[in-house]
C-alpha cells in the first residue's frame, strides 16, 4: 500500500510503502531552500488526517475556546490565552499532544512516591502521593508551547498551586530561583521564582478532566504556562529554592536559562537567542 502526502509545491512527497513482509520504508524529499520550520508546519497540517485512522484520545477536534467561553468561574485563566495571537513567534498549532522527553518515562513506585521541598525555606515538608492529592486544588486554563515549535492550545490542568507549595515551605526572601527535581534519572530544570509563583503555575495531576498519563509526566508534573514547556518538568519529585540560578539538564546543553516564548521574533530557545 502506498500513501502519498502532499505538503505544497516545496514539500514534494512523503511516501510510505508497506510490503508483504511488514517492512516499512519512508522517503521524504524537499527543495533544499525550504526552511525547516515551514516543512514542520506543512507536515503537521498534512498528516493530521492520520488521527482518523489511529484513535488519539487527546486529539482536539474543535477550534480552541476563548477564555470568555470557559464557564467555570473557579478556573484560573492564563493571561497568554487572552492574547490576540495566542501562538508565539515561530510556533505552529498541533491538535495532538506529542510525547517528548530526554530519557523516556521512568518507573515510579506510586506507593513510595514522595514530593520534597528544600533549599532556602523555613520548613521542609514532604508528601506522599495521597497526601499531595489532598492539598487544596486549583484548575488552570492555559496554552502549552514546546520549544520544538509546536503549540497545543486549550488545556485545563488540575493540581496544587505553586504558591501553595511556597506557602507551606515558607520560602525565604533571598530565594530568586527554583530548581525542579524529577524522577527521570536526576533530570532537573531551573525556573525564575517570579514565573514559578505566577497565578497560573501549578503542580498538575490531571489534564482535561483525567489523570495525566505516564508518558506525559504523571502522576505529577510541573506546569509553567508562561515559559516554554521544557520548564514544565515531568515526573516531578520536588523543588529546591535557590539564591543563584543553576542550569538544569537542557540548560547545560545550551537551552535558554529562562525560556520565554514571547520575546524577540523567535522566543528564548537557546542561550544565544
Amino acid at each position: 500500500m502506498n500513501l502519498k502526502l502532499f505538503g505544497g509545491s516545496r514539500l514534494r512527497t512523503a511516501e510510505i510503502k508497506l510490503d508483504g513482509a511488514s517492512r516499512t520504508r519512508t522517503l521524504v524529499t524537499w527543495t533544499p531552500v525550504v526552511e525547516f520550520d515551514r516543512i514542520q508546519e506543512l507536515v503537521f497540517q498534512d498528516m493530521s488526517f492520520l488521527n482518523s485512522l489511529i484513535k488519539d484520545p487527546k486529539y482536539q477536534t474543535n477550534d480552541p475556546r476563548q477564555p470568555d467561553e470557559i464557564g467555570d468561574p473557579e478556573i484560573i485563566i492564563s493571561p497568554d490565552t487572552r492574547r490576540e495571537q495566542r501562538i508565539p513567534p515561530g510556533q505552529s498549532r498541533t491538535k495532538k499532544w506529542p510525547v517528548l522527553d530526554a530519557h523516556g518515562a521512568p518507573e515510579i513506585d506510586l506507593a513510595n512516591w514522595r514530593f520534597e521541598i528544600d533549599g532556602l525555606v523555613e520548613r521542609n515538608p514532604s508528601f506522599s502521593l495521597d497526601e499531595f492529592m489532598q492539598l487544596p486544588a486549583v484548575k488552570v486554563y492555559a496554552d502549552f508551547h514546546c520549544v520544538t515549535r509546536w503549540s497545543r492550545l486549550d488545556n485545563v490542568w488540575t493540581g496544587v498551586s505553586t504558591r501553595e507549595i511556597a506557602r507551606l515551605a515558607g520560602v525565604k526572601p533571598e530565594a530568586k530561583f527554583v530548581l525542579a527535581l524529577a524522577y527521570d534519572y536526576g533530570w532537573t530544570t531551573n525556573v525564575p521564582i517570579e514565573y514559578f509563583l505566577k497565578e497560573d503555575s501549578l503542580f498538575a495531576y490531571a489534564h482535561d478532566g483525567g489523570p495525566i498519563p505516564t508518558e506525559h509526566g504523571g502522576p505529577v508534573r510541573l506546569i509553567i504556562p508562561q515559559l516554554y514547556a521544557w520548564k514544565s518538568a515531568k515526573w516531578v519529585k520536588g523543588v529546591r529554592f535557590l539564591a543563584e540560578d543553576q542550569a538544569g539538564f537542557w540548560e547545560e546543553g545550551g537551552y535558554h536559562m529562562r525560556g520565554n516564548p514571547w520575546t524577540s521574533d523567535d522566543g528564548e530557545r537557546f542561550r544565544w537567542s
